[in-house]
């Protein structure tokens, strides 16, 4: 491309749709200019004949409404244009918030199809044909009630979908010019973090290792519980970021839903290899093929990433067989946490693990049991008993 066809004006195009509403179908417009992809409500489908009613377009009105967009937006006169709210609804909203959190925002394509899923299942099945003028505190209230009354969700899978709900509202606000967040005024489930989990003893570790159906699965189960690597970390690994020479792994991809990118947390990590993850790594790293520093560490016979359900399937296996309890293997993460934090300050820890809040290294502090805690206590209460009035005096003094 030469630096010519840099300076030509992207090209302007849209064309008119027809969605369908139980409330009136709606006349919609969606075009690309500079700025990227835009859609907006023109305005209620005009059913009936003759002179249209105010607020309703016929197909040929409609047609004129995109065309002085189009000539608006091939003049630079369109910029971040904010749709009229009149007639748009939830549904409209969501499909905004999609586009805005896949393209603009540039969120993990495995993340947009969760939410994707949630959206289109269940919050546009519920409120979609909602308009947001009258959208209310009161109807998203009486929506997470509904969930509450059904039993079927946990209070943090219902707050997540409040927080999905707000999420859209917020974008709505600067998009259409909402004038309030229905959802701020909705109270939250009461929900906490249990703190319990399973994780394994060295021992058991070993135990699972022995039990795998390949010296592939022990390396990758060492380095899960010893390395706290993330299932989709695993899958990305390479030989690259293996450094035997600085004892560091270094997590720098993550695959997820045949879709390889940045680790969850955004950020690239490094942590440490101990002992028994290089020992099992450097076994690993003396296979016929698949050792070249841009080969995957755990692959399948091709030398691609392995299918994650098979894995699975062979862990339960191996759980099985080592007659160990049923644990997830995200569990082996687990396992990691609650060691590191015994040996590590938490702020390290939280790097180590790629976590993006020191409240969530905090479970495994909480998880971990201090079994000389009373001991420490009863002999630090002890010694102040012993202790003479004067050197008691001394103490406070010198704090």
């Amino acid at each position: 491309m030469s630096s010519i066809d840099y300076l030509r004006p992207a090209p302007v195009s849209g064309h008119i749709f027809r969605r369908r509403r139980k409330s009136g179908d709606r006349w919609m417009a969606k075009w690309r200019d500079a700025a990227g992809q835009h859609q907006r409500v023109l305005g209620k489908a005009w059913r009936g004949r003759g002179r249209p009613t105010p607020g309703h377009l016929t197909k040929q009105g409609a047609q004129r409404e995109l065309d002085a967009i189009l000539a608006d937006a091939r003049r630079g006169q369109l910029v971040a244009p904010t749709r009229p709210v009149g007639g748009a609804t939830f549904a409209d909203a969501a499909a905004e918030w999609l586009r805005y959190i896949e393209h603009d925002r540039k969120r993990r394509p495995s993340t947009v199809r969760d939410y994707r899923i949630v959206v289109d299942n269940v919050l546009v099945a519920a409120l979609g044909e909602a308009e947001l003028e009258q959208l209310t505190s009161a109807h998203i209230d009486a929506f997470r009630a509904r969930l509450v009354a059904e039993g079927r969700l946990s209070a943090r899978t219902i707050n997540k979908y409040l927080a999905l709900i707000h999420g859209i509202l917020k974008r709505a606000q600067r998009v259409y010019g909402l004038s309030a967040n229905a959802a701020a005024g909705v109270e939250r489930q009461p929900a906490r973090r249990s703190g319990e989990f399973d994780v394994l003893s060295a021992e058991e570790v070993e135990a699972l290792a022995r039990a795998a159906a390949s010296p592939q699965d022990a390396a990758l189960f060492a380095t899960a519980a010893y390395a706290g690597l993330r299932l989709g970390e695993l899958r990305a690994l390479r030989w690259r970021d293996v450094e035997f020479d600085k004892r560091l792994v270094h997590v720098r991809r993550s695959y997820v839903e045949r879709d390889e990118g940045v680790p969850k947390s955004g950020r690239v990590r490094s942590v440490p290899m101990i002992d028994q993850v290089a020992r099992a790594l450097d076994e690993l790293s003396r296979r016929e093929r698949f050792t070249g520093d841009r080969d995957l560490v755990f692959c399948n016979d091709a030398g691609e990433h392995f299918e994650d359900s098979a894995l699975r399937r062979r862990f339960y296996a191996a759980r099985e067989r080592a007659g160990l309890k049923p644990i997830r293997i995200h569990d082996l993460r687990h396992t990691f946490g609650t060691l590191a934090v015994q040996v590590f300050p938490l702020s390290d820890v939280k790097a180590y693990m790629g976590h993006a809040e020191i409240a969530t290294t905090m479970i495994y502090v909480h998880h971990v049991p201090q079994v000389d805690a009373a001991q420490r206590l009863s002999a630090a209460l002890s010694s102040e008993a012993a202790a003479t009035p004067a050197q008691i005096a001394e103490q406070v003094s010198a704090s």
